[in-house]
């Protein structure tokens, strides 16, 4: 009978030495997943791996930046709207480099990229002569007292460029941001709230580069028996350098394996389950999609029955993105620029969209129907 001293140590005190015998069992090695691998913050980064190499992000922007490119902005003098005035000439060639086209789309890209688009004022003899669109990454906010910019920092080379705002006859910069919870000065992109779709995205398309690479088979293991013995580190190493030499990669594919002795292959097939990562990348893609405000049909992204047709997802494309997009652009440039302009004023231009003529149509129609109106008053209603 135990003593009480054997049963507070457990009953080992008089225990046999522990003996360990192998009978063949197998040993199984369970692990868990470690924390995901998330690409850094920060405008270089994501433009690295959104813009620079994922289709679905460089679709979006692209699309977005080229086709609010194509309202375009009038100008307006004590209500009329003016074809020649220094202002029209201004945004048609803003300066020996860019079109007015060009610094456009540069806008609408940055802040879909950075969440903030910057301008700069060329002023000669206190009238504007140029504008210039300056690379959101080189630009620092100078704040002052009041907590407010009073001036921007433009670094490149190693040199930076102070550009204050209290200069005449209007601001040197134009900070256009996208409105960030968390930042009184900085925007918030739409690349910024994507990106860890983008990162799924991204890895899938490197799981599927990696299978095309193997032969686009799934791995298998190289099982040895006991039996024959044990494999020396030497015979181990030169085996598994044999394996990726002449078995892995395309160009191995459909390759006949010759084993030694004790050896035999056995292939890991890859279970339903285990190929949810396909629609996993669709379903990424569409978040993507999602946070640009762009209907993943016009991208054509599979398994998205949200509009009837294309001609719809184009009208909500304009509706819900480009018009609120053209028009915030429109009044910041107005109110930046009209003080050096005499009061001059910009606005969009959309009666020309082949997409909203449905819309103008009806707009039309309704108030040309409207007979307590005069004419004047339906003029002015149409913005003529």
């Amino acid at each position: 009978m135990a003593n009480w001293i054997n049963r507070l140590l457990g009953g080992r005190t008089n225990a046999p030495p522990e003996r360990k015998d192998f009978a063949g069992h197998s040993l199984l090695s369970l692990n868990q997943l470690g924390a995901a691998n998330w690409s850094q913050r920060g405008f270089a980064s994501l433009v690295n791996q959104g813009f620079a190499r994922n289709p679905v992000v460089y679709r979006c922007v692209r699309l977005i930046a080229e086709t609010a490119n194509r309202v375009p902005l009038v100008v307006s003098e004590n209500g009329q709207r003016v074809d020649s005035h220094p202002l029209v000439a201004l945004l048609g060639r803003p300066n020996g480099r860019q079109s007015g086209g060009e610094l456009l789309e540069a806008v609408y890209a940055y802040l879909q990229t950075a969440g903030n688009a910057y301008l700069q004022a060329g002023v000669v003899d206190g009238a504007v002569r140029g504008l210039f669109c300056l690379r959101p990454d080189r630009m620092k906010v100078v704040a002052g007292t009041d907590g407010w910019p009073m001036a921007y920092d433009y670094t490149v080379g190693g040199r930076s460029q102070r550009l204050r705002q209290d200069s005449e006859p209007l601001p040197n910069v134009l900070h256009m941001a996208l409105f960030h919870p968390l930042d009184d000065h900085y925007g918030m992109a739409p690349l910024d709230a994507a990106q860890t779709s983008l990162d799924i995205h991204n890895a899938a398309g490197q799981w599927n580069k990696a299978l095309l690479d193997n032969a686009a088979r799934p791995s298998g293991a190289l099982v040895y028996s006991m039996a024959a013995g044990t494999l020396t580190e030497e015979q181990f190493n030169r085996l598994k350098d044999e394996l990726e030499a002449n078995f892995a990669g395309a160009g191995n594919a459909g390759r006949p394996m010759v084993l030694e002795g004790g050896l035999d292959w056995k292939t890991i097939a890859l279970s339903p389950r285990d190929m949810d990562f396909i629609e996993a990348k669709h379903a990424a893609a569409r978040d993507i999609a999602l946070a640009f405000g762009v209907p993943p049909m016009l991208l054509g992204i599979p398994g998205d029955n949200t509009y009837a047709n294309l001609a719809e997802a184009n009208r909500a494309l304009w509706r819900q993105t480009l018009i609120p997009l053209v028009v915030r652009v429109a009044e910041e440039l107005s109110n930046w620029l009209s003080p050096a302009f005499e009061g001059a004023t910009i606005a969009p231009d959309f009666d020309g969209v082949e997409a909203l003529a449905e819309d103008r149509a009806a707009l039309w129609s309704r108030i040309g129907a409207a007979e307590f109106m005069s004419d004047a008053e339906k003029r002015a209603m149409l913005g003529m």
